[in-house]
């Protein structure tokens, strides 16, 4: 369960519309279950003698190895959405950010988990063509006679300062800035090869 802040300012805070918030933040937590804290912010900065500018509604969401999620809207993003925007489109429209955001963050996530498990299939066998130690880079020569560039940040295993040239690796390849690069590079485990 987050940390539940709900605070409204120059706005009459009811029963009702914090109760309203509660739940939208139960969705929240159904969407992605880490949520660490969730602060909601009901804001009437600016108002007409007319009545039809909306409160802004800010959401905070805490989320582990992230930093916060920030959803928040002006008043004219509801006032050209709606003829006669309110508190509770302004409250409806800040939670479908906050959900639609979440849901790609936890796809993200869930990507990124899968990913790992599906590279060693995908690993191809090269060798150490060249490698600059002081500048951190070398280029692997791949099965098919061509060069792969790659970076100190690509080794995932073996001392990247003590390969030399024709150590045997495995890679992933992929396309960088300036084309076809090697990354996740492993030194192969010369019992293996």
């Amino acid at each position: 369960m987050p940390i539940v802040e709900i605070a409204f300012h120059h706005v009459e805070n009811s029963a009702p519309v914090e109760a309203e918030i509660r739940a939208r933040i139960g969705d929240l937590e159904r969407i992605y279950d880490r949520l660490t804290a969730c602060r909601v912010r009901v804001d009437q900065r600016a108002s007409n003698s007319n009545g039809t500018i909306p409160p802004v509604v800010r959401i905070e969401l805490g989320i582990p190895g992230t930093k916060d999620l920030v959803v928040s809207h002006e008043p004219e993003h509801l006032q050209r959405k709606f003829q006669r925007p309110d508190l509770q489109n302004a409250i409806n429209e800040a939670f479908r950010k906050a959900e639609r955001q979440l849901s790609d963050l936890k796809t993200s996530r869930d990507g990124r988990t899968k990913d790992v498990h599906h590279d060693t299939p995908n690993q191809l066998p090269g060798q150490v063509a060249e490698i600059n130690v002081d500048d951190d880079f070398g280029f692997l020569l791949t099965a098919s006679g061509g060069l792969l560039y790659f970076h100190r940040n690509s080794m995932l295993s073996g001392d990247f300062d003590a390969l030399n040239r024709g150590d045997a690796v495995y890679y992933i390849e992929d396309v960088g800035d300036t084309g076809p690069i090697a990354t996740k590079v492993r030194v192969r485990n010369s019992k293996a090869s």
